[in-house]
């Protein structure tokens, strides 16, 4: 519950109210989908009722005066596509660009024509007939006119496996029985990408030799009604324009037609139309449309540029909320507003994050909440996605615990090793994914505590202590003070986590992933050189098959053909893409016979210490007075182990992420310090939320739309909630043990290059590293970040200043042996984030950060509008009404 603009990066903004699947795409302006990806229907406050997704398709009469014929040139959903006569194909969906002259010639020609409303038509011919009843039409010009009309046009339709269809060679005109779609409608692919209830508006153009002054209908059908092969697709058509007239200089006729195809696939417009009773409310709509266009000044932009469709559209709030003021006045606006704002700022702390006042009052809660989604945690997880996501994450897991299980067996001496880590990783990640309240969280070893591991093995053997039953009684002392953490709710403290200090953590997190896999690739140049002096190189070689030159072993292959794949196998690809490239690496490395080193898999299952069981007893060669002293570093772990777990926690329950099974920060605080008392005992590593991994875990399991018509971008709808694959991963790491002679041949720079990618998306994907760049960046070439047209520069820099030198402090600290106070230092950032406030205006830190909970309830309502506003209505105000998209983004892709 964090009052922070929508959109403060351009980088972050999202459109999901926009950029909603086909499949569930809504015309009521103002809807938007909820969390689990369906839209949002229930909008009866707003008197905003949803509408069918509309096809616009418009038809030109060519060939005057020789042959007449009608020619689809145009169609329309959100983008418009041309016809590309010469290529013989549709052109890329393209963002649509309009003349002002068009569009008053056609506001024109609508209030001097025919406007039917609720027409009766039940039948192309039957339209027909209504619309050419105009009383300047003579008898004979009406016969000739209809019969034109009836004429079946051309469409460019290609279904798939067969050759372009490019519908009769001659015109001719339709008989009453010609009604019922043509088999290439009903095989054209775009039928499939368009959703159920989708409704068609056809327009139709051109210059009439015969027509001594223009002829200009306009028609909503009461029932829509398919207009036999006047649409390409067969739909059920809602709308028919027809604007005909005399010959004209330039391209008069078909701008006008290319202007109300525009105007009818705009949203607003639609929505408009539809509920129209009169000529007046239709030229009141055009009018609206009008006060929203863009000029652009001739000479400084070519007019046959096609202007590529945005990665996210624009919010329609901002023209609801002038829709509404002229419907209902200006009470029904500032509901909206005030609604729109509390949805999006939230002044009061989510469910997850309220106070009881009870003893394990939010731990309860949880476990209420979470028990309701328990069954369909396991159901939701039947799709073909989450068995890719369990092979990605399952590699990532053993990767992190061979490398960790490593890195531990050197600090630690042999007392714990990679056998203790895979079975660690297994019991307590499996454990984990059945009973944590997110479930998505991956378990694993992380930078922070190997780095206290190291230590309080360093302080043991340097005063004589028992390693093992040592760290017992801190681990005990540890589950202590967690569960005293649980029992006083002390969770809701995370609303004090802002962006500052979860950037500071998770860019110091990556940069120790970074730092490994980078530090174990170079310490193989040594170990396993490719190439070394007096060695045969083994590699690419070439062969002379003649004197003319020498001829590559490497062939360079050609692409294939992105079109001969469909979309479906596509997606497999993109999906698996992460094994490919493994499996692509152990054959290079087979294949090429190259000397890399490759995994090593323990075969026995029995501890790496040699005389040790696996129990750990808490009475060795230390005093007893040892027991109680444990408490002290116990009490800087623990801290460790909230911040661990809780940044964790928030970076993936954020609201961006659109989960809708709730959190469960109590419970899962629970589950860990439950699982570090059993490890502690058994002698296996200490774990915590993987903040990584974790991310890579939900990344792979984002739902995104599957049909994209006309250039529509694909929209998040959210994450694939369950907890199998998580359990899978874990089951299959325990099982990792036994299956040595497979995982054998997998070289250790492959599952490094995995460790390595992790880091650097994760780093690269939060603001912090963005504005890093601007440290390095010239004025001019800056980026136009929303953050820069309401911050000064140099404020700017000072904020990203002071970020990193905390973030080089911490990883001085923890390279050093005072890395000791390290738990308090990750501590210390939410306290350098309060000093903040006293440097930084509220305003700043709103753009820059986000607001701590006190300064949300104190800061007045205009300080969530930009300052120094020029106008009431400035040009990025609308972006405050748009959900943001995950602020943290590892693509699996």
């Amino acid at each position: 519950p964090k009052m922070k603009l929508p959109g403060q990066e351009e980088f972050e903004v999202s459109s999901a109210c926009e950029n909603v699947p086909t499949g569930e795409l809504e015309n009521g302006p103002g809807s938007c989908p909820s969390p689990d990806g369906t839209s949002d229907t229930n909008r009866g406050d707003r008197g905003v009722p949803t509408d069918s997704l509309l096809f616009i398709q418009l038809n030109e009469l060519l060939g005057w005066p020789q042959a007449l014929e009608w020619r689809e040139t145009g169609r329309w959903v959100l983008f418009e596509e041309k016809l590309e006569v010469g290529a013989g194909r549709w052109s890329v969906p393209h963002v649509p660009t309009l003349a002002l002259p068009s569009l008053q010639k056609l506001r024109s020609l609508l209030a001097e024509g025919l406007v039917l409303l609720d027409c009766p038509a039940q039948s192309f011919l039957e339209l027909v007939e209504q619309v050419t009843r105009v009383e300047s039409l003579s008898p004979e010009l009406r016969g000739q006119l209809q019969a034109l009309l009836l004429q079946r046009p051309q469409h460019l339709i290609q279904p798939t496996g067969t050759r372009p269809c490019q519908g009769s060679a001659h015109p001719r005109e339709a008989s009453h029985n010609e009604e019922a779609p043509l088999k290439e409608q009903r095989q054209n692919p775009l039928r499939q990408k368009l959703p159920p209830g989708a409704e068609a508006g056809a327009v139709l153009a051109g210059e009439l030799g015969f027509l001594v002054r223009p002829l200009g209908a306009f028609v909503r059908l009461r029932d829509p009604v398919v207009l036999g092969p006047l649409i390409e697709v067969p739909l059920p058509s809602r709308f028919f324009c027809l604007l005909l007239g005399p010959s004209t200089l330039g391209r008069g006729y078909h701008e006008m037609g290319r202007a109300m195809a525009v105007l009818l696939s705009d949203r607003q417009f639609q929505w408009s139309v539809r509920r129209a009773s009169s000529l007046h409310d239709l030229l009141a709509a055009l009018d609206a449309f009008l006060e929203e266009v863009t000029v652009l000044p001739p000479g400084r932009w070519d007019p046959t540029a096609r202007i590529a469709p945005p990665k996210c559209l624009p919010s329609q709030h901002k023209r609801l909320l002038s829709q509404l003021r002229e419907v209902k006045g200006p009470s029904a606006q500032h509901g909206a507003l005030a609604e729109d704002r509390h949805g999006h700022w939230p002044h009061a702390p989510s469910p997850e994050l309220q106070r009881t006042g009870r003893l394990f009052g939010g731990l309860v809660q949880d476990v209420r909440r979470k028990a309701l989604w328990y069954t369909s945690d396991f159901l939701d997880a039947l799709h073909p996605q989450c068995f890719s996501a369990v092979l990605y994450i399952y590699l990532a897991t053993i990767t992190n615990a061979i490398t960790f299980g490593g890195l531990l067996g050197e600090a630690t001496n042999g007392a714990q090793g990679v056998l203790e880590s895979f079975l660690g990783t297994a019991v307590a990640g499996a454990a984990f994914c059945l009973m944590a309240g997110q479930p998505l969280t991956i378990l694993s070893s992380t930078g922070p505590v190997l780095v206290f591991e190291r230590l309080l093995f360093s302080f043991s053997r340097d005063y004589s202590l028992d390693y093992l039953p040592f760290r017992l009684w801190v681990g005990i002392w540890v589950a202590t003070f967690c569960l005293a953490l649980v029992a006083t709710e002390a969770s809701v403290l995370v609303r004090y986590f802002t962006r500052f200090t979860e950037e500071g953590f998770c860019a110091l997190i990556s940069l120790i992933f970074i730092y490994d896999a980078v530090g174990k690739m170079l310490s193989l140049t040594s170990a396993y050189p490719i190439q070394s002096p007096g060695s045969p190189a083994y590699g690419c070689f070439c062969q002379y098959p003649d004197l003319g030159g020498n001829e590559s072993q490497w062939k360079k292959t050609e692409p294939k053909d992105r079109d001969d794949i469909s979309s479906m196998v596509r997606k497999v690809l993109g999906d698996f893409s992460s094994v490919l490239a493994m499996l692509l690496g152990c054959g290079l490395d087979s294949f090429l016979g190259l000397a890399t080193p490759k995994l090593m898999v323990p075969s026995e299952f029995k501890p790496t210490l040699p005389g040790r069981g696996w129990l750990v007893s808490p009475f060795g060669a230390n005093p007893w007075w040892l027991s109680v002293a444990a408490a002290l570093p116990a009490l800087l772990l623990s801290i460790l182990i909230f911040m661990d777990q809780q940044i964790t926690a928030v970076i993936l329950n954020r609201a961006e992420y659109k989960l809708r099974k709730g959190a469960g920060f109590h419970l899962d605080l629970f589950c860990v310090a439950v699982l570090l008392l059993l490890t502690s005992v058994l002698g296996l590593p200490w774990y915590v939320s993987a903040t990584v991994i974790s991310l890579a875990h939900m990344d792979s399991l984002r739902r995104e739309s599957t049909a994209c018509v006309l250039g529509e971008p694909r929209s998040f709808l959210g994450i694939r909630e369950q907890r199998l694959t998580g359990l899978v991963v874990f089951i299959l790491t325990g099982a990792s043990i036994f299956l040595a002679p497979v995982l054998k041949f997998i070289p250790m720079p492959v599952l490094y290059g995995i460790f390595l990618y992790m880091g650097v998306a994760a780093i690269s994907s939060i603001q912090f590293t963005k504005r890093v760049q601007l440290l390095l960046m010239p004025a001019k070439h800056q980026p136009d970040l929303l953050l820069l047209r309401h911050v000064p520069l140099s404020r700017v820099h000072l904020f990203t200043a002071i970020q990193l030198a905390c973030l080089g402090l911490l990883w001085i600290i923890k390279s050093t042996p005072a890395a000791i106070i390290f738990p308090l230092m990750l501590l210390g950032l939410v306290g350098v984030r309060k000093a903040l406030e006293w440097v930084f205006s509220p305003q700043e830190l709103l753009w820059l950060d986000e607001l701590m909970p006190e300064k949300e309830r104190n800061i007045p309502e205009k300080g969530l509008e930009p300052e120094y506003s020029l106008s009431g209505d400035t040009e990025d105000s609308e972006l405050m009404y748009q959900p943001r998209a995950p602020e943290i983004n590892i693509s699996v892709n």
